[in-house]
């Protein structure tokens, strides 16, 4: 969702004749101070200082060789002068903190595991130093990169100098919420020209944001006042989107100051317009989180598609063996052909050898005034809307409507998403692969009662855990009822 807006951005730059570049993002507090004057302590409050650790002065007396020693390390004048060497070079920066423990490694003639153990029990300096703060930012806006960037091309290209750049700036709010985060994507251009006017901004934020479906703009001042736009120029710009039915905020322009230019040795006149890709995209979307928008994986409503549910649920026990296979489509092929047939009855399912066996199988209904199989035997296993149900192949009616969405859904096949899996499916295959576990056990005779389906385990059906988390946590709904009444039974017949 964000990535594609911030690729609809550029497209939107590109086709206005913009050329993207890559601002810096490692800020100098004294470029703060150049773009905003008295202003710049309020703004580096807002940003981030990078830090580091210091590379400290290792020393290398009696008492911490005596402790290498304890730990196994043979020692000699060579190899206590080798380590000096790398502990000078790690103080001045020619050895890097990724390489320290296998260039000790190799002046101690140890592995990197003994290295390891001879830099955390005898060098504790290392593991208690604190890191101390530079004079160096991360970018909190655009901005402040865009005055570094125009004086590097400043009459290096001709005018207009038209330019864009997507990319992150880093804000150290208070805390972050529904609507602040502490990284977000600036999508912001500047025009710079001999001469140029606030109706440049006013176009480039109407063209840009056609683009995205607005039709409609007002341009209100903004009350900020940011100290590098010349005073009373700093416009914000609204936008109408018919999907929304809403006028919103969506983009800020405004004329830098000749006074911040000229501290870059900069006598054009710069347009900067600066559109927050999250939150066109949080608008498009009609997402109320930020955080949900961008990290969906943390803070966003857990969501599983019907197809992904479809993926996740799958016959449990399935014959293994070729045979098995065989017989498992033959208890579907005579289920299908006698399943309506009145009762008493029994249907003689295979009669030979079957794994090295000679054996009988039928399917069977004893009870008189019934039929060979329930009426729910044929139910069709689909996923509507999170839930799972078996639904009659030949009457939907009295399905609870809260379970199946709308009956003509259902019925049209249009909502729903077919496991292609009925309730026979799942018995017929139990059926086989019990039959080839009675085989190989040695056993004699099975007798398998498929009566009133209450759960998918009842029909042979298994769900994933993912899919079972799902559907508890989100209230969904498991529901395949009903009367299924197979009886399959096996014998090893007498040699």
């Amino acid at each position: 969702m964000l990535y594609n807006t911030i690729w609809e951005l550029r497209q939107a730059y590109l086709k206005l004749g913009f050329d993207e570049v890559v601002n810096p993002l490692f800020i100098e507090e004294d470029q703060i101070y150049k773009q905003f004057g008295p202003e710049a302590p309020a703004v580096l409050d807002r940003c981030f200082y990078l830090a580091g650790l210091p590379r400290p002065d290792i020393g290398l007396g009696l008492d911490k060789i005596e402790r290498i020693e304890n730990l196994g390390v043979e020692l000699n004048e060579d190899k206590i002068q080798s380590l000096k060497e790398v502990f000078r070079g790690y103080k001045k920066g020619d050895v890097s903190g990724d390489d320290l423990v296998q260039d000790m490694a190799s002046a101690l003639e140890v592995d990197d595991e003994s290295s390891l153990r001879v830099l955390e029990r005898v060098f504790p300096e290392l593991k208690d130093l604190k890191p101390l703060s530079s004079n160096t930012t991360l970018r909190s806006h655009m901005t402040s990169g865009w005055f570094i960037t125009l004086k590097s091309v400043n009459q290096k290209r001709p005018l207009p100098v038209k330019l864009f750049s997507i990319d992150r700036c880093f804000r150290r709010e208070q805390k972050e919420d529904a609507s602040h985060l502490m990284t977000y994507h600036s999508a912001s251009c500047v025009w710079m020209d001999d001469e140029i006017s606030l109706d440049v901004g006013m176009a480039v934020s109407e063209n840009l944001l056609e683009h995205f479906g607005f039709e409609k703009f007002k341009f209100l001042p903004d009350e900020k006042k940011s100290k590098y736009y010349i005073p009373n120029t700093q416009t914000e710009v609204y936008g109408y989107h018919p999907k929304l039915d809403d006028w919103v905020e969506v983009a800020t322009f405004g004329l830098y100051s000749p006074l911040a230019l000229s501290k870059y040795g900069i006598d054009k006149e710069v347009m900067n317009l600066g559109v927050g890709a999250e939150r066109i995209a949080m608008i498009l979307n009609q997402e109320e989180d930020i955080r949900a928008m961008v990290y969906r994986e943390s803070f966003g409503k857990w969501s599983l598609t019907d197809r992904e549910i479809v993926a996740m649920l799958k016959i449990n026990e399935y014959p293994v063996t070729n045979e098995g296979q065989a017989l498992m489509d033959e208890i579907l092929r005579v289920s299908r052909e006698h399943g309506d047939d009145p009762s008493p009855c029994q249907y003689t399912i295979w009669d030979g050898e079957f794994l090295g066996m000679d054996l009988e199988v039928k399917i069977i209904e004893p009870e008189e005034g019934t039929k060979l199989l329930g009426p729910a035997a044929w139910n069709q296993i689909y996923v509507n809307q999170g839930n799972i149900v078996g639904i009659p192949t030949r009457n939907v009616a009295n399905i609870p409507p809260e379970v199946l969405g709308k009956e003509s859904d259902i019925v049209n096949q249009e909502s729903a998403i077919p496991t292609n899996i009925n309730y026979m499916d799942g018995v017929a295959a139990q059926a086989a692969y019990r039959i080839e576990e009675m085989v190989v056990k040695g056993e004699k005779s099975l007798k398998l009662r498929t009566t009133i389906a209450r759960y998918i385990s009842d029909v042979n059906v298994t769900l994933n855990k993912i899919g079972l988390h799902y559907i508890t946590s989100t209230n969904k709904v498991i529901d395949v009822r009903g009367p299924i009444f197979c009886t399959i039974t096996c014998e090893i017949k007498n040699e």
